[in-house]
């Protein structure tokens, strides 16, 4: 199948994204997806005409959320209307925590929110050193790279949601919840990270 005939996946290429993260995830899509990077020094960016093509766009992880926001920033409405209005968001690690409001795109229902897992009650890291914490993935436990990820606090009753794996506190660590007509996913660590 040539990659023209397949859906296009958006990923985000730029200062807020951690160095080889984008295209690790493009990676693991090529086969189901056209790729095409957004960002400032990409050939597209992050817009309204841009997103309008995807059927999915791609928050990959980086570094700290508060350094991330000023790069990111301008994409908040046209993230939110294209998800708003049918479009596929997936957030990892730096990405699930834009997907909340404090800063982010804003993309949870109802009371929705992001925080750090580490301040969690009962978490089996409380530093942001890189590491590998073990949680259940759709109740199988593994081990999955962590780079200070987030948990997510999921409002269930704004929003229907799919709980796809907890961290063994029992927080949330990744998850999909509707968001309009559009989906949100959001993965806390990096299951998606290679060896390197």
């Amino acid at each position: 199948m040539s990659t023209s005939a397949l859906p296009i996946a958006l990923i985000y290429r730029g200062p807020a994204a951690c160095r080889g993260c984008p295209e690790t995830i493009a990676d693991l899509l090529r086969q189901k997806y056209q790729i095409i990077y957004a960002g400032p020094k990409e050939q597209v960016d992050v817009n309204t005409n841009t997103l309008s093509a995807a059927q999915l766009y791609i928050q990959p992880g980086g570094g700290d959320l508060d350094e991330a926001w000023p790069h990111v920033r301008r994409y908040a409405s046209p993230i939110r209307d294209y998800v708003r209005n049918g479009g596929k968001y997936l957030g990892f690690c730096l990405g699930a925590y834009l997907a909340g409001t404090e800063p982010g795109f804003g993309l949870l229902p109802g009371r929705g929110q992001t925080d750090q897992y580490i301040t969690s009650k009962g978490a089996v890291v409380t530093s942001e050193i890189d590491t590998v914490v073990p949680l259940f993935w759709r109740g199988m436990l593994r081990h999955v790279y962590f780079q200070d990820g987030t948990r997510l606090m999921i409002d269930r009753t704004a929003a229907p949601a799919e709980i796809l794996a907890v961290y063994t506190n029992g927080e949330i660590a990744a998850a999909v919840q509707n968001y309009g007509k559009g989906r949100v996913g959001m993965v806390g660590p990096h299951p998606e990270a290679n060896e390197e």
